[in-house]
């Protein structure tokens, strides 16, 4: 069931402090798995997994923040130095000592000596985190790093892993309270849908349908958008994932991925529609689309695999191409949670020979494209995995080509 999007004491709706602790738990268990004495956490993604924390999408790809997961310890979370005081406030749920000031070492734009001497310091704070958890002879497991702090790490000797395996793993299955909030975040994007289709129309470009995507997508409780794709007319074949300033034409087909976050958690929803009509050929390329689609959603399942997905799916040649790497990107499943690409990830690519098993609790988007050369469609959908099959929670129609402002 879909539940109201704010907080209320009338009503048990999302409980944060269960689905904190589920995370926190997940990761846990597979620091202990992966035999790492903690996880160094550069991610956005990844810190809010752990941590519950999040700041502002500005500080991304920055290093401004991070976080140490010791085994078996508390989490703790280096902010900048004033965010750092405020969370200690706002966030009850690590203990106030957990948040500590972070030495930004600016991605080198210091200079490298002062880099050198930050990046060193930044270490030493970490360190002394492996110190007070006595896991400093383990290896400490990173996800993301740039080459200034993989230097100073290797400075200091300390036994450094890949940690992206961890944390895939442990964001792998969804809580029933994440489950919920994936749900609140697909209801938004059915929402703008509506919207959408009503704003299609000849004279508008591409890129003020992605300008509307923002805007709906903020005024109606979006706290990130990763993106929107719009792709209109010739510009279909191939697939360029992307827009431009292109205006839309009557007598063609648009397609749109909108990808909003609420509460974190991301959509990943395709759909493709006709501006003011739609000949028969338009027609069978959106239904070629739909019926691949349609035959993969079939094959989710707890027992199933995701070969069995992939399968379903055209070869490269079919669609035209010389192999299956040309073909990757235009049918794939992926995983959505916090990122709206994570694990399974799902493609002829790979899944056909090298196959991983369907879980419950897994969420995740199938999508596929058709064209004939000059027009194309591209759909997609979200769903869960559940105890007895699957569970599509993305609601939009797809079963037949929509025409948006019909003349």
């Amino acid at each position: 069931m879909t539940l109201g999007m704010m907080a209320t004491d009338v009503e048990q709706r999302i409980d944060f402090p269960a689905m904190r602790a589920y995370k926190l738990a997940r990761v846990h268990k597979q620091i202990e798995k992966q035999n790492l004495g903690a996880l160094l956490l550069l991610d956005p993604d990844n810190i809010r997994y752990a941590t519950s924390t999040y700041m502002s999408e500005w500080a991304r790809d920055k290093y401004v923040r991070w976080a140490v997961i010791p085994r078996g310890g508390d989490p703790v979370c280096f902010e900048i130095g004033t965010v750092a005081e405020v969370k200690k406030i706002l966030c009850p749920w690590i203990k106030p000592n957990n948040f500590r000031a972070s030495t930004r070492w600016a991605r080198g734009a210091y200079g490298l000596s002062a880099t050198n001497v930050l990046c060193d310091r930044a270490v030493a704070d970490i360190k002394a985190v492996l110190q007070e958890n006595k896991v400093t002879d383990m290896p400490l497991g990173i996800d993301v790093v740039d080459m200034y702090l993989l230097e100073a790490l290797h400075r200091s000797q300390l036994k450094v892993a890949n940690g992206w395996p961890a944390m895939w793993e442990a964001r792998l299955i969804k809580s029933p309270d994440e489950l919920k909030v994936i749900e609140l975040a697909a209801s938004l994007a059915d929402g703008l849908y509506e919207e959408l289709t009503n704003f299609i129309r000849p004279g508008i470009k591409e890129s003020d349908i992605v300008a509307q995507v923002y805007k709906w997508f903020f005024e109606h409780g979006a706290d990130r958008v990763t993106g929107a794709v719009c792709v209109s007319g010739p510009r279909a074949w191939t697939h360029p994932h992307d827009h431009t300033d292109r205006m839309l034409r009557p007598g063609e087909l648009v397609y749109i991925d909108v990808v909003g976050h609420y509460l974190g958690y991301a959509t990943c929803y395709y759909r493709t529609f006709a501006v003011t009509r739609a000949t028969q050929r338009m027609k069978d390329v959106y239904r070629r689309a739909f019926e691949w689609l349609q035959a993969s959603i079939d094959a989710v399942g707890p027992r199933a695999t995701t070969a069995d997905i992939a399968s379903k799916w055209p070869s490269a040649k079919e669609l035209g191409f010389e192999n299956e790497t040309q073909a990757a990107g235009l049918q794939i499943g992926h995983g959505v949670g916090l990122s709206n690409h994570e694990k399974p990830f799902i493609s002829r690519l790979v899944s056909l020979n090298q196959p991983e098993p369907l879980q419950p609790g897994m969420h995740f988007a199938l999508e596929t494209f058709a064209s004939d050369g000059e027009n194309g469609a591209r759909i997609e959908s979200q769903l869960i995995v559940t105890e007895n099959g699957h569970k599509v929670i993305t609601k939009w129609p797809a079963e037949e080509l929509m025409i948006c402002n019909p003349k």
